[in-house]
């Protein structure tokens, strides 16, 4: 995929993807401080990730629905437009069950933008499939990466700042996608909305949404939990997640479509999710060290980053419905994941121990392991055909040659030609006579073998010099 050649119209909603999924790191490394400042506990706090994510899955199944009857663009600029206004709103609060509300609002907002984003990159971007997911991947981990830092900037200022700087960013964004891309189409037919849950009946794309799902439970008990046992300031949080994020984004687009072209999609998602249990169970032996804790959730992003990629370009095409119907209802089965996860891992440190979430996190990621290994058949492991058209191949280079010492003249001039023109070379032996009548006689007296010989030797030449394929023809 060559990311210079994408249109203006890909790098504007590749942009304003990076702005959105700020949003879901954007308040890391401000839940401690809104914990204290608005004394509330770790799993009050959480519940802003379990509203966003919440909303976000429900308002999955309704994405297609919406696009398909506004149109792609419209449905990026609305869901744009909530993110602004609740973001903005999330700012002015004064409580947390107020911050909370205003955060489900803005998962809608996401969630309109998320899906069509996804579908518009894919149906824009040069490089078929898998180099749009990998563009959309790293969009994705630049806006996690980012997210943190700069809710770790503006949060040491005012815990409210991450939240206008969101709103001015995506206001930025707004107008991007309002100069650069243009009205796209309205799909032909219009998406019910209960296709989404009806495309779950596919085995596969349900196996593939509960892997997710349980991978999600481990992600997000990392993302919106360890912020707490860091005991970190805001910009030392930021700084932590930062470097999570960019090494997310780096293997999303540099190492996650090697592994899988090396190991399959099944043998890289095992090893990631086995690699991703080990760090929680570690980090849950760990809880009383911040800075074990800090190596260990950067060591993550890596893992997460893999974990993205693959899993998101195997969901677009194991599902055997269109790829934003795929899109939407594998979205609404893994955000139960991130919806449930902050919110039990603050109350089972507060019913249990500091150290449980993680061990349950582990556990969940060990069964999201263990369903990828039972619904095995269903991941496709081959990689993509790309179909490219392929320019017009030059005339072969015709060579009729004799035993003559000039043939090896003409050999040499038509291995130049072919080298030049990329062209096959046809080798022929010709015997040439001005009596038709004597052809026949002579036809008769050439000595089949010593003629075949002459032609493979040329053949040999013209290899040799050109490097390109020759054939013998017959005389």
């Amino acid at each position: 995929m060559n990311l210079k050649e994408q249109p203006k119209a890909v790098w504007a909603v590749a942009f304003a993807c990076v702005i959105a999924f700020m949003g879901i790191g954007l308040v890391d490394p401000i839940l401690p401080v809104l914990a204290k400042d608005l004394e509330a506990t770790p799993s009050q706090v959480s519940l802003l990730f379990t509203s966003y994510f919440a909303i976000t899955g429900v308002s999955m199944l309704v994405t297609g629905f919406v696009s398909s009857r506004i149109g792609p663009r419209k449905t990026l600029l609305a869901g744009l437009i909530l993110v602004i206004a609740f973001a903005a709103l999330a700012g002015a609060s004064g409580s947390i069950p107020e911050i909370v509300g205003f955060r489900a609002g803005w998962g809608l907002g996401n969630a309109l933008f998320i899906a069509t984003a996804l579908a518009v990159i894919m149906g824009s971007a040069t490089g078929g499939v898998g180099g749009a997911i990998i563009l959309y991947e790293a969009a994705l981990g630049l806006g996690i990466a980012s997210g943190p830092l700069l809710g770790g900037i503006l949060g040491g200022i005012s815990w409210r700042g991450p939240f206008f700087g969101t709103a001015v960013l995506m206001a930025i964004a707004f107008v991007a996608i309002l100069v650069l891309l243009e009205e796209i189409p309205k799909p032909a037919r219009k998406v019910g909305l209960t296709e989404p849950l009806r495309a779950l009946r596919h085995r596969g794309l349900l196996i593939t949404g509960l892997v997710a799902l349980f991978y999600n439970f481990g992600f997000f008990t990392l993302l919106a939990y360890t912020p707490f046992p860091l005991q970190m300031g805001a910009h030392a949080l930021g700084a932590v997640f930062f470097g999570w994020g960019l090494l997310l984004a780096f293997t999303s687009v540099f190492v996650a479509p090697r592994l899988k072209r090396r190991f399959g999609v099944v043998a890289t998602l095992g090893a990631m999710y086995a690699a991703l249990a080990l760090i929680l169970a570690v980090m849950g032996f760990g809880e009383g060290t911040p800075a074990l804790l800090a190596v260990l959730v950067i060591g993550a992003g890596a893992v997460l980053g893999v974990v993205n990629t693959v899993l998101t370009e195997s969901v677009m095409r194991i599902a055997p419905v269109e790829r934003p119907i795929a899109s939407s209802a594998y979205s609404f089965v893994r955000f139960a994941g991130g919806a449930v996860a902050p919110w039990l891992a603050g109350k089972l440190a507060e019913w249990v121990s500091p150290s449980t979430p993680f061990f349950v996190g582990a556990g969940a990621v060990v069964v999201a392991l263990l369903v990828l290994l039972a619904g095995r058949a269903y991941f496709v492991s081959e990689e993509e055909i790309e179909v490219e058209i392929a320019p017009p191949l030059a005339a072969p280079v015709l060579v009729a040659v004799d035993g003559s010492p000039r043939g090896i003249v003409v050999t040499a001039a038509a291995a130049k030609l072919a080298a030049e023109r990329g062209a096959a070379v046809e080798v022929l032996h010709v015997h040439e006579t001005d009596d038709e009548d004597a052809v026949q006689a002579v036809l008769d007296r050439i000595d089949a073998i010593g003629a075949q010989a002459i032609v493979v030797g040329r053949r040999g030449r013209v290899a040799e010099r050109a490097r390109v394929p020759v054939m013998v023809v017959p005389a």
